[in-house]
């Protein structure tokens, strides 16, 4: 039987040292978007693992490397963690109060690039397993480490490794990248991700930028072509335009929304925290505003791009422009048929010429809310945080869990370090310390109940 009065002892007395390998790791940039780092942040990951005594290997991909460790324990039962190494890009610098990729402690946290995003994550796994290796001197039961590099740009290469690697990834559970405590402090257990199709719009009218006065009124401005592509999207009425887009849509079912009505009120927090004035739809809260933001499909303009857009005037009519759109997917929709039907609405509506550029996506996927392998990790968190973890059945992000979940058919939970202030993607993206701390005496108790559990 475990001691955990001893384990936290050891996470509490070590905890300097565990934040000191977190700050070596941000401190390796490793930005998938900008090919920067990723073999040196393999590397180090890697060495990290085998440092631990795990069997470590650095798989090749067509892209970024992935890492996979694996390590005997006493029960015959495999924990598979998930994770990333990649982080976003830094930029814009400038919006930075200390460097991205030099790691700083201020007032309780550490804020660096990825720190949150994912690699504070791994770190905290890491120190749970010495705690265990330092109290048993063995693990409670055999734990795999998939560690990826192309996760922010939709894991282009995740899907094939997986298949081609699922005797080598075979487990009986998942523990997926992220975790986080809501804007209470209370855990929160998300069992499903949104799908995603991401792709950029493109459409050229000339071959160089046109003086205004000469071909404003004679030549076809492709700015003007885009607008008016991407208008064909969406109407006012925030209804998706393209023809079959509903059609495999999978509404939430009736325990999908007693599980979203027990969740707290999140319209304040969100007017607070984003500054918007109103929600779509007409919705001003309550579990209405919780199931569209999870059980709904989207399509977001993420970017636009045309023309001048410096200081002052310049008059000019461009010759190129584009629009990096993402449609957010829920089940039962794939990017495929997505991919499909775009480039199908986009021809048929006379814009043929609008080039779509597919930049990755993956299908939404869930976990069974009444899996033994939910309760083991709700039940594990209680004890830790101090009240009970809630259930979330679905949230609006994306992930590669489908591949997962499909191909080697097991539960995938979430149990992590995250808070709602970390500022993941953005500038002065932090960790609370507090909260690593929790999240690594988590993750020793839902190793030690799951060697033991039936």
């Amino acid at each position: 039987m475990t001691d955990f009065a001893q384990i936290d002892t050891y996470l509490e007395a070590n905890l300097n040292q565990s934040l000191e390998e977190l700050r070596r790791l941000v401190a390796q940039p490793s930005v998938a978007a900008q090919n920067l780092g990723l073999q040196a942040c393999a590397e180090l990951v890697a060495e990290m693992l085998h440092k631990r005594g795990f069997s470590v290997q650095i798989l090749p991909t067509g892209g970024a490397p992935v890492v996979f460790a694996e390590r005997k324990g006493r029960s015959d039962k495999t924990l598979l963690f998930y994770n990333h190494y990649d982080v976003q890009p830094a930029e814009p610098l400038e919006l930075w109060e200390s460097p991205p990729f030099q790691p700083e402690i201020r007032d309780g946290k550490m804020y660096g690039r990825g720190i949150s995003d994912d690699k504070s994550h791994i770190t905290s796994r890491l120190f749970a397993i010495d705690a265990l290796l330092a109290e048993d001197g063995e693990l409670p039961c055999n734990v795999k480490f998939v560690i990826e590099g192309e996760e922010e740009i939709s894991s282009v290469h995740l899907p094939q490794f997986v298949h081609s690697h699922k005797e080598l990834l075979a487990a009986d559970a998942c523990v997926w990248e992220f975790g986080s405590v809501d804007h209470r402090d209370v855990p929160m257990q998300y069992l499903g991700l949104r799908g995603i199709c991401y792709v950029e719009l493109s459409v050229e009218t000339a071959s160089i930028d046109v003086h205004s006065g000469i071909g404003g009124s004679i030549f076809p401005n492709a700015a003007w072509r885009l607008v008016w592509a991407l208008n064909s999207l969406k109407g006012p009425d925030e209804r998706i335009r393209i023809p079959g887009y509903y059609d495999d849509v999978l509404p939430p079912s009736e325990r999908d929304k007693a599980l979203m009505a027990a969740l707290p009120e999140v319209s304040e927090e969100y007017r607070t925290r984003y500054g918007v004035q109103q929600f779509l739809h007409g919705l001003d809260g309550g579990v209405e505003l919780r199931i569209a933001e999870a059980f709904q499909p989207t399509c977001t303009i993420c970017g636009l791009t045309s023309g001048y857009q410096g200081k002052g005037s310049k008059t000019v009519l461009p010759a190129r422009a584009s629009a990096k759109v993402d449609f957010r997917l829920v089940p039962n929709q794939t990017p495929e048929k997505v991919l499909k039907a775009l480039r199908a609405h986009l021809d048929a509506q006379g814009f043929a010429d609008v080039r779509v550029d597919y930049l990755g996506g993956e299908a939404p996927a869930r976990t069974d809310p009444d899996d033994p392998f939910v309760e083991l990790v709700v039940r594990t968190a209680q004890p830790v945080y101090g009240v009970p973890m809630q259930i979330v059945p679905m949230i609006g992000g994306s992930g590669p869990n489908h591949v997962f979940t499909e191909t080697l058919g097991i539960p995938i939970v979430t149990a992590g370090v995250g808070y709602p202030g970390s500022q993941a993607h953005a500038p002065n993206e932090n960790l609370r310390i507090d909260l690593y701390l929790k999240g690594a005496r988590h993750i020793a108790r839902i190793l030690s109940a799951f060697a033991e559990a039936s």
